[in-house]
C-alpha cells in the first residue's frame, strides 16, 4: 500500500464528474487500499478518488477510526437512492482544502447503494456517517464545500 498524494483546490480534477468503475480489477482493489492508507495518514474520515489524482466513481470512508472504532467502507459507483428532508447544519472540513472549514446543510439521514469486494449493498446511514457519505459523493460530481456554501448563499 502507498500514501497518495491528495489534490488540493483550485485543481480542475477536483471539478471533474468521475466515471463509473466498469469492473473491479487488481487495480481498483490496490487504488482502494492506497486511499484507505492516504486516508488514515492525512488523517481524515473519508476520501474520494478525484482528491488523489483519479476520476473513477470511488470513495472511502470510516467514521470511527478516530474514537478507536473503525469502521471502513469502500464504495464503488455508490448511488444515493434517497435523502431525507430534514437538514443539518454543520461545521466540515476538507482534505483537499486544508484548513478552511465551513458550515454546510446536509440531509441528516441518506441512502446509498455501493459495490465493494463483497457484492452490492444498500443502507441507510446517519449522523457523522450521512454528513461523510454526502461529502464524499459530492466530489465524485465534481462539487467541493465552496459549491455548497454558494448555493446556501444564493437561496
Amino acid at each position: 500500500m502507498s500514501v497518495l498524494d491528495i489534490v488540493t483546490w483550485p485543481d480542475a480534477r477536483l471539478t471533474a464528474v468521475c466515471a463509473p468503475v466498469a469492473t473491479r480489477t487488481p487495480e481498483i482493489d490496490q487504488l482502494i487500499a492506497d486511499m484507505f492508507e492516504t486516508m488514515y495518514a492525512a488523517p481524515g474520515r473519508g476520501l474520494a478518488a478525484p482528491q488523489v489524482g483519479r476520476t473513477e466513481r470511488i470513495f472511502v470512508f470510516d467514521a470511527g477510526w478516530k474514537e478507536g472504532t473503525p469502521t471502513p467502507v469502500a464504495c464503488i459507483n455508490p448511488q444515493i437512492v434517497s435523502l431525507s428532508d430534514a437538514r443539518a447544519i454543520g461545521e466540515e472540513g476538507c482534505l483537499s482544502i486544508p484548513g478552511v472549514p465551513m458550515d454546510i446543510a446536509r440531509a441528516t439521514e441518506v441512502t446509498l447503494r455501493w459495490t465493494d469486494a463483497d457484492g452490492t449493498h444498500e443502507r441507510k446511514f446517519t449522523g457523522a456517517e450521512a454528513v461523510i457519505v454526502q461529502h464524499e459523493y459530492d466530489h465524485l460530481d465534481g462539487i467541493v464545500i465552496y459549491d455548497r456554501v454558494a448555493q446556501e448563499q444564493s437561496q
